[in-house]
């Protein structure tokens, strides 16, 4: 990091930030998903109605949250939701917001196919975006661990970025047997689902690292190279009511940080168009 070129987002702005909601489709007691209690629990209709819960009420509390405080965003969907869900996706348009590829659905883990079938999981999930929205996503994020080969299928489906790869505080480049395609930063830690889900922290402590976040990524990238700070919530998760009041006031403190006009609050392929614009070796 310390050896690196330095640059400015747009507007000489020195800190990207985008929120991204995962709003997720899981089977009925079947593959895999998400526990409020337990960590790796077996799948039954409690653990499935908790998260069908973020579909039917998270969602609408987060997006009126989202326009109370004038944020974008960027929402990491299964393509399998179009069949279930059409308002979300009427919502977004409405918002202007991003839609990222993220599978058909968060009970598969693209790690478990063979190559031709993984080729034809992102391919089904693309086309099912591109019918309902009339373009394709530029942005990919695996439902889980991704294969060998998933930065390689991605690339040679048109794909400009993925966030698989929680390995930096800056976009990178990845080689792939089709060219290069980018890396965006996405949040392992600073991600409602590990830190409240897995860790059980409370949401208060989650606010907490909202903020610390923002301040420390704010306060190094003024005086080196720009960074890039996201936050992940999940419907299910953050859309509790008791959860959503804190990360609310975490979320207008990045707003109305004093540093505030350093920040560039966008959206993950904002950024990742801003990227390849970029003189060649500005990003590593």
């Amino acid at each position: 990091m310390v050896s690196r070129t330095d640059f400015s987002w747009p507007a000489n702005k020195r800190l990207a930030f985008y929120v991204a909601i995962n709003i997720e489709l899981f089977a009925y007691r079947k593959g895999i998903g998400s526990d409020f209690a337990f960590i790796k629990a077996r799948q039954t209709h409690r653990n499935y109605a908790w998260r069908d819960y973020g579909n039917r009420v998270g969602v609408w509390r987060i997006f009126k949250m989202l326009d109370e405080l004038g944020l974008p965003a960027a929402h990491n969907v299964n393509a399998w939701l179009y069949g279930t869900c059409p308002q979300i996706f009427s919502r977004i348009r409405e918002r202007g917001d991003e839609i990222v590829g993220h599978g058909r659905t968060n009970s598969e883990h693209q790690r478990n196919y063979w190559e031709y079938d993984e080729a034809c999981l992102i391919r089904e999930a693309t086309e099912i975006i591109e019918k309902n929205e009339g373009s394709r996503p530029c942005g990919w994020l695996g439902g889980g661990p991704e294969s060998f080969v998933t930065p390689d299928l991605l690339k040679e489906q048109g794909y400009l970025y993925l966030m698989n790869w929680a390995a930096d505080d800056q976009p990178i480049w990845m080689n792939t047997r089709a060219g290069k395609i980018l890396a965006m930063p996405y949040p392992a830690e600073v991600n409602d689902a590990y830190a409240i889900a897995h860790r059980q922290q409370g949401a208060r402590e989650f606010a907490d690292m909202i903020v610390d976040q923002f301040d420390q990524m704010l306060r190094q990238s003024i005086s080196s190279p720009p960074l890039v700070c996201g936050i992940a919530l999940h419907t299910f998760i953050a859309g509790q009511p008791f959860r959503l009041r804190p990360i609310r006031r975490a979320l207008q403190h990045c707003l109305q940080h004093p540093d505030h006009d350093q920040v560039w609050f966008t959206r993950p392929g904002e950024i990742a168009h801003y990227c390849y614009s970029l003189l060649p070796g500005t990003i590593v």
